[in-house]
């Protein structure tokens, strides 16, 4: 039987006294794929912060069910999360540059267990990413965009997750990586069981591998599709990104 691997209710948060979530509500159905659209300015990273426990809501709640129980995430320190198997990867990559690329995807094997599997782990990661193993020992600061979101993605993958976000895969990408890279999360998603919330401006791309979707407008969900195919019929999704 299915059931919800996140969920988000009522959640409020910002920075200080500015509030950039309104009682933002969610739903990520285990082993799906949720596309948390949006265009810029509208707290889709706060939100995927708030999650980790990287900004504090002053209101609401954030739970997850993990190997079979539920768990307060509220209030919850980062590491502890991360340990719980909820994993970040971040907007802008936050890469260690003077680092390679094995240095940089082992330093993503923080979880106990997944210590325990760091070469298994790191073959994963190579036969994700076939150019990441033959550039295993470059330094990551001389690699392009495109390679080192790969390295991102990677660094996510050595920890093990169960529930992954993505925050932002498309920025700063040739079309044509930005293509391979969404292509790459649903693979993912399919091959190892994941569940995926991916914020995302980028709509035709997000929408091919999304199973459903919700619309971030000024900190709150403005729409919520049960399926793909709803949001393109949402008279936002036509108007913020299909230009209609």
């Amino acid at each position: 039987m299915a059931y919800d691997a996140l969920v988000v209710r009522d959640l409020d948060a910002g920075y200080g006294a500015v509030r950039v979530l309104h009682g933002v509500s969610l739903r990520v159905p285990e082993g799906q794929i949720v596309a948390l659209l949006g265009t810029n300015g509208n707290g889709k990273s706060t939100l995927m912060k708030a999650i980790l426990g990287l900004v504090k809501p002053t209101r609401g709640t954030v739970r997850a069910r993990l190997d079979g129980r539920e768990v307060d995430l509220t209030g919850r320190a980062t590491e502890e999360i991360v340990d719980l198997g909820v994993v970040l990867v971040p907007e802008g990559r936050r890469l260690f540059r003077d680092l390679t690329v094995e240095e940089n995807l082992v330093l993503g094997a923080w979880r106990a267990c997944a210590r325990r599997e760091i070469s298994g782990n790191l073959r994963l990661c190579f036969e994700t990413f076939p150019r990441l193993g033959e550039r295993r020992r470059q330094r990551v600061g001389s690699m392009s965009g495109g390679e080192q979101q790969m390295v991102a993605i990677g660094r996510a993958l050595m920890s093990m997750p169960r529930i992954l976000l993505v925050d932002e895969p498309s920025v700063g990408l040739a079309p044509i990586m930005v293509k391979q890279t969404i292509e790459t999360i649903g693979a993912l998603k399919a091959k190892l069981g994941l569940t995926v919330l991916m914020a995302e401006q980028n709509f035709t791309q997000a929408i091919r591998i999304a199973d459903r979707g919700s619309v971030l407008v000024h900190g709150s969900i403005a729409f919520e599709g049960e399926t793909a195919e709803s949001l393109g019929d949402n008279h936002l999704v036509r108007q913020f990104y299909l230009g209609t």
